[in-house]
């Protein structure tokens, strides 16, 4: 086996453990060396618990460390550009959780700087890797449901302010519901169905202010400051048209709907903002929707898997199935419903997008091809 791929992990927030269980746990071609936080506390609970060999104090230091090769971000979605900017400059590859940036100018300086220096760049979301949206493409793929001519996708909450712990990010710069939750459906939606050529949007806040229920804020009160009701038309490449609705303003039951139409059936994708399924099929001769079986690996919560697939790039190299070239396209199709919405027109999407290779499935779980 090829010597392993160092990581160096910045932020250790409420998404940290997952990683950190994976990366130690289950992906054998990857190795955490080094952790950072800017609460001290939280970087040494997870050193001690996972036998993670070096501390840093600051990000610099951690940036410094010539032993690791790609810098994780996972601090919050403002924080972003500013880790991952400092850690290309410092030489490093970069995987980042979503989105890649909280704007697409700040987007746009990273791919610049990560192409300058011949650096690897991409990121979260991963789940798109998994088995159950990898079966989906291969069902649409080998044409069982003919001609991909629509979707849609929905994601309806209330918001985070009753559950999480520290919810007032969610609606700063950066956040709200198509940040923080679009990239699981926009990054499924164009493996699916590919490149989007231009969008529509209507976007409004319904409430200018939200309280915190959740310890320890309970009681705060946050200003909103980004849409938290968010309405999109997209057009894609192929031809086929989109529409997608993410919303922290609603009450509703279920919080994840995402369906793809075509000329010879309906295909129902699992919740994107997970690895497995079911992925279930209509088709008119059934008469009936069946549940389809998973033709891949990685049906339990796999995140670090695009960090996985971006180190086997690195010791490969192959191009990353999570490149910049799928985040930043994901990152402007975003940003666009806002700009849409204000504009009151039809925005073109610039950056052109091809899916990146499927995935293939190796016997041995934890190795990537």
């Amino acid at each position: 086996m090829a010597k392993t791929v160092k990581i160096g992990m910045v932020g250790v927030g409420d998404i940290s453990g997952i990683y950190l269980q994976n990366i130690t746990g289950c992906f054998q071609e990857i190795e955490l060396v080094a952790v950072c936080d800017l609460v001290r506390e939280k970087a040494e609970r997870a050193q001690e618990k996972y036998n993670i060999p070096k501390l840093y104090d600051t990000m610099y230091e951690l940036f410094a460390d010539p032993e690791i090769d790609i810098v994780l971000n996972l601090t919050r979605p403002y924080e972003h550009y500013g880790v991952s900017i400092e850690a290309l400059k410092a030489g490093k590859h970069v995987y980042s959780e979503k989105p890649l940036a909280a704007s697409l100018e700040e987007g746009k300086e990273l791919v610049v700087l990560a192409q300058e220096k011949g650096l690897m760049l991409g990121g979260a979301p991963d789940t798109f890797l998994g088995a159950g949206i990898q079966t989906c493409r291969k069902l649409i793929d080998d044409g069982y449901i003919g001609e991909p001519i629509g979707a849609a996708a929905f994601m309806v909450c209330h918001g985070h302010e009753s559950w999480h712990p520290d919810p007032a990010f969610y609606y700063q710069y950066g956040g709200g519901p198509m940040m923080d939750m679009g990239p699981y459906y926009i990054t499924a939606l164009v493996n699916l169905l590919g490149g989007v050529s231009s969008v529509m949007g209507v976007t409004k806040a319904s409430f200018p202010t939200r309280t915190i229920t959740s310890q320890p804020h309970n009681g705060e009160i946050v200003d909103v400051k980004v849409p938290t009701y968010v309405t999109g038309i997209m057009n894609f490449e192929s031809g086929a048209t989109g529409t997608i609705f993410t919303t922290f303003d609603v009450y509703y039951p279920e919080q994840a709907r995402l369906e793809i139409y075509g000329t010879k059936g309906t295909l129902f994708v699992p919740d994107p903002n997970g690895f497995g399924g079911p992925v279930k099929l209509l088709r008119p001769e059934d008469g009936q929707v069946r549940e389809m079986p998973l033709c891949f690996d990685y049906s339990e919560n796999s995140r670090a898997l695009g960090l996985a697939d971006m180190a086997k790039a690195i010791q490969t190299g192959r191009d990353a199935r999570e490149s910049w070239k799928q985040t930043y396209h994901v990152l402007e199709v975003m940003q666009s419903f806002e700009k849409s919405s204000n504009s009151g027109t039809v925005v073109p999407i610039e950056s052109k997008y091809v899916r990146g290779e499927a995935m293939k499935n190796n016997p041995l779980h934890g190795v990537l091809d």
